[in-house]
């Protein structure tokens, strides 16, 4: 990410959650204000085992994609809401566990440089992905910084922060 023709890339996981939106403009502002790139992962779930027959599988698959693309304009708009029009980020689509995709992705694309994850406000606890990745037991060994952005803050606030 630091030889010449490189961008240090911020990742966000976005998927329907509140909290996405929060990780979405602490990494756009950041990688604006670095003058890096801003990456986007949406990872399609496996259903269930019984989904392996006759073809419901692609259909399934099919709609995974679907639902990357829509979210992905989601969060486009969102971006140029946040004053964020220039910044065009890229779009990658997954398919399998989100916390095995993320560490796979990171170390196939040298470039990213930061994990970027929404913690819910929930009093419940930080969220799945913030409590597997950066509370569990891939904290100490994940591959990238982890960055996670308290759920409370408003997007001004965090816009602020960043």
């Amino acid at each position: 990410m630091y030889l010449e023709g490189h961008k240090r890339k911020f990742l966000v996981v976005v998927d329907e959650t509140p909290e996405c939106e929060s990780a979405l403009a602490f990494a756009a502002s950041r990688a604006q204000r670095t003058r890096g790139q801003l990456a986007l992962l949406y990872v399609i779930e496996p259903e269930d085992e019984a989904m392996h027959w006759l073809g419901v599988e692609d259909i399934a698959r099919e709609e995974g994609q679907s639902k990357a693309k829509a979210v992905f304009r989601l969060f486009g708009r969102k971006l140029k809401a946040m004053g964020f029009e220039e910044l065009v980020p890229e779009e990658i689509v997954r398919e399998g566990n989100k916390a095995d995709e993320i560490p796979k992705l990171i170390e196939e694309d040298q470039d990213i440089g930061v994990l970027v994850l929404g913690a819910s406000k929930d009093p419940s606890g930080p969220g799945p992905l913030v409590s597997s990745l950066a509370g569990g037991r891939l904290a100490g060994v994940f591959p990238t910084p982890i960055t996670v952005v308290p759920g409370h803050l408003s997007i001004e606030e965090i816009l602020a922060l960043a």
